[in-house]
């Protein structure tokens, strides 16, 4: 059974919350430079359209921070601004609309300097994520620990941070632990969950390309959330952003923690197989991406693998004898047979049934 979720003080990112009972919200990163605008503002909204909810724009540079008021003047998405070593830019990146702040501490500069950007941040009431990477650790930390990279000595880090923004009277923080090593990456949550009271944001860091990626994040960020961990997340690839959006809805579906399209799925095929699923899912796949509303859709090849394997699903299409095909509704009713070129036709009529059963029109006109 899944593991009650962690409970957590809620922050607010431009308007959408993080922690407490606030839904697990799902964010990305632009890959486009953040002083070019109108790159990064096309990019940023592919990304809503995909499903992003909380962006974050890397803002190295004074024209980075300057683009900020541009970027947040055409786009509605929470912006975190992801500054690395300056504080001065750090600052900028406040007054020019950034909704939060992902510094690492150690690298941003003196502890006066850190104090400034944490006054203006409480000033202007947005919180700072305070990012731990395993290849950030400070030499003493590292000497404690044999010179080698820890969770222990990632969440004695995170710690130490938290203790200064404390002590500095800032407690609208976010808490990130990355690693690329899955097992470091869980340990080190599931360590600092049982010490601070705040939201933490979920990733692996360095995940790779699509296949690998996707495997690692699936495995480390679903065993979190399974046990409760987790309060906004990234699946970081080496790949087009948008998917990492796309992963980040499948885990949190497969979960079943939010669903925000139709999730599709097949059989593996065997001998059995009466239908061609390869080519039907991926054509069900396309016309699914535009669906709106949280749908289930089967496509199983043959009487085996049938309406029984997909009981739960909201449809489900069945391959039947001599190129046939039936298709069912939740794995009981038997809605219609048809021939197999003629099944997704017949399946997207059974969608926009549901469709306006959902939204009260029981006219299908």
């Amino acid at each position: 059974m899944m593991t009650e979720r962690r409970k957590t003080k809620q922050v607010s990112v431009g308007g959408v919350p993080v922690g407490g009972d606030a839904p697990i919200s799902v964010q990305s990163m632009c890959n486009t430079k953040t002083s070019d605008v109108r790159a990064t503002v096309r990019q940023i909204e592919e990304l809503e359209e995909a499903g992003c909810e909380i962006i974050r724009l890397a803002v190295d540079t004074e024209a980075d921070a300057r683009a900020l008021a541009d970027i947040r003047k055409q786009t509605r998405i929470p912006i975190v601004a992801d500054i690395q070593e300056r504080h001065d830019v750090a600052i900028e990146a406040i007054k020019r609309g950034a909704d939060k702040l992902r510094i690492n501490p150690g690298k941003l500069g003196s502890h006066e300097q850190v104090r400034e950007v944490i006054r203006i941040a409480r000033e202007k009431e947005i919180p700072i994520r305070i990012g731990v990477n395993a290849g950030s650790l400070g030499p003493e930390i590292l000497k404690r620990y044999h010179n080698r990279v820890t969770a222990e000595g990632m969440v004695e880090s995170a710690l130490d941070l938290i203790r200064f923004f404390e002590d500095n009277q800032f407690d609208n923080i976010v808490v990130a632990l990355k690693a690329s090593s899955i097992e470091r990456t869980i340990q080190a949550y599931e360590l600092l969950a049982e010490k601070v009271p705040y939201p933490f944001h979920i990733g692996l860091t360095e995940a790779g390309t699509i296949v690998r990626g996707t495997v690692n994040s699936s495995i480390a960020l679903g065993y979190l959330l399974y046990h409760g961990i987790g309060d906004t997340m990234r699946v970081s690839l080496t790949e087009s952003p948008i998917k990492e959006v796309d992963v980040a809805w499948r885990i949190l579906t497969a979960l079943g923690i939010r669903q925000r399209r139709a999730d599709v799925f097949g059989c593996p095929t065997c001998g059995r197989t009466e239908i061609d699923v390869m080519r039907l899912i991926r054509k069900v796949e396309a016309f699914a991406s535009g669906i709106e509303i949280p749908l289930s859709i089967g496509v199983m090849g043959c009487r085996v693998n049938g309406p029984g394997e997909a009981i739960e699903a909201d449809l489900c299409v069945t391959g039947g004898r001599r190129g046939r095909a039936a298709i069912f509704r939740k794995g009981k009713r038997h809605v219609q047979t048809v021939d197999e070129k003629c099944v997704l036709q017949a399946l997207i009529e059974e969608i926009r049934k549901i469709e306006n059963e959902r939204s009260g029109n029981d006219c299908a006109c």
